[in-house]
């Protein structure tokens, strides 16, 4: 069944889950979007990320606006109780990527769901719809059978402060309790709980020409260096002729239910 919902300054947004619009999972990817240019880079999002609406339509869901496509939700189940694994694993967003198509190939029944992400059109920030986005994905999760939402959450506000610890950021908060960061705080007043940091949730490494071309920055100097949209510094090497990024994450946990 569709879900109508009316969204704070946007009239007439629908979202529905994948699996109930099939016609939309070639179509996911058609929003103007505001990620880092690097970000595409990192190599486990780029073999698996573009297969997660065709493989888990059940998990995710689509925001339309008449015939244009304008927020996907993207989820994935995992099998959490393997040994080695844990539902929150420091490796986040690419650990539990990996995981959910291992497990698919193997057949092995999930115990746990994480969300990927909620990425909204340029033109729909601002309006709510993220609030509604969230709301979807935990009601996709519960039909499913669990009980959980767990999301290796990326603050928005975070590369304002890219030499500040996750740990130390995550603590700054409005004088009202809410996190100060923007993205945190629709999770919190949504019913999340803020468990732990994801100290290395995604890598991108390329060599300084490749990271100079992503940036338009030098990259002539070793150690940390500020690039926009990061998070943290992304450090570079000149005598091995590299830069990595280690992306940290934030782990909140959702009710489903």
């Amino acid at each position: 069944m569709a879900m109508s919902l009316a969204v704070t300054d946007i009239d007439g947004i629908t979202i529905t889950r994948l699996s109930e619009r099939p016609a939309l999972i070639d179509r996911v990817y058609d929003i103007d979007e505001t990620w880092p240019a690097f970000i595409p880079h990192e190599l486990v999002g780029n073999a698996l990320l573009n297969q997660v609406p065709e493989d888990f339509p059940e998990y995710c869901v689509v925001a339309t606006d008449g015939d244009r496509v304008v927020a996907r939700g993207l989820s994935v189940p995992f099998d959490a109780g393997l040994d080695g694994r844990e539902e929150m694993p420091d490796q986040g967003w690419s650990r539990v990527l990996v995981w959910a198509f291992r497990d698919r190939r193997r057949g092995q029944p999930p115990t746990a769901v994480s969300a990927l992400e909620i990425t909204v059109d340029s033109a729909y920030l601002g309006g709510g719809l993220s609030y509604p986005m969230l709301a979807a994905m935990r009601e996709a999760v519960r039909e499913q059978g669990h009980e959980t939402l767990l999301a290796p959450v990326r603050p928005t506000a975070k590369h304002r402060q890219p030499h500040v610890p996750m740990a130390d950021y995550i603590l700054q908060l409005r004088d009202d309790g809410l996190p100060s960061d923007p993205w945190l705080r629709v999770h919190v007043k949504s019913g999340g709980t803020i468990e732990k940091v994801a100290p290395a949730s995604m890598t991108v490494s390329g060599s300084l020409a490749q990271w100079r071309q992503w940036t338009d920055l030098p990259f002539d100097r070793d150690g940390d260096v500020e690039v926009p949209g990061a998070l943290v510094p992304v450090r570079c090497d000149l005598t091995h002729d590299r830069a990595v990024y280690v992306e940290p994450n934030v782990w909140i946990r959702h009710g489903a239910r």
